[in-house]
């Protein structure tokens, strides 16, 4: 009996806990401009239908196509429907931050907003796929001022 009394009120805790509202996302994709070129990075967040993220991503410059190189620093509120819609997880976000871009000797770094969309879908249990497109508007003088930015990647939610 003494052994009893914890048990239940161990399950009742889990039960009535809220779920996890974290998560971190490892990325992979495509900056297209001014050519399409590779960017990996990551971004780790939380919250529920309004979350927050912060969000870290690079792509190196290619000196023979004269293709900057951008690291960026953001932070995003993202809006999303709280459950699924046929399987998927839609959302929209905006954010700003901090980047750097690098060309041979040119260097430049400031300030820059994005604006996106994107969409989350479950593999199984919190592990989701994530497809994300983003705007980013750099600020200062950079090469390109506009910058396109498509990539999936793996969600995990904790």
């Amino acid at each position: 009996m003494r052994l009893f009394r914890p048990l239940v009120l161990a399950a009742l805790v889990l039960a009535i806990a809220a779920p996890a509202s974290a998560d971190f996302t490892f990325f992979i994709g495509s900056n297209s401009t001014p050519s399409n070129r590779q960017v990996k990075g990551f971004a780790i967040g939380g919250g529920g239908m309004i979350a927050t993220e912060f969000e870290y991503a690079n792509n190196g410059e290619n000196i023979e196509e004269a293709t900057p190189g951008l690291r960026t620093f953001m932070g995003n509120v993202l809006i999303q429907t709280p459950i699924a819609i046929a399987g998927f997880q839609p959302y929209a976000t905006a954010g700003f931050g901090w980047y750097r871009e690098r060309l041979d000797a040119h260097q430049e770094s400031a300030f820059a907003v994005n604006t996106g969309v994107g969409v989350k879908t479950t593999i199984f249990g919190p592990l989701k796929a994530r497809v994300d497109y983003r705007v980013l508007r750099l600020r200062g003088e950079p090469l390109y001022s506009t910058v396109h930015r498509v990539y999936s990647g793996v969600h995990l939610a904790f």
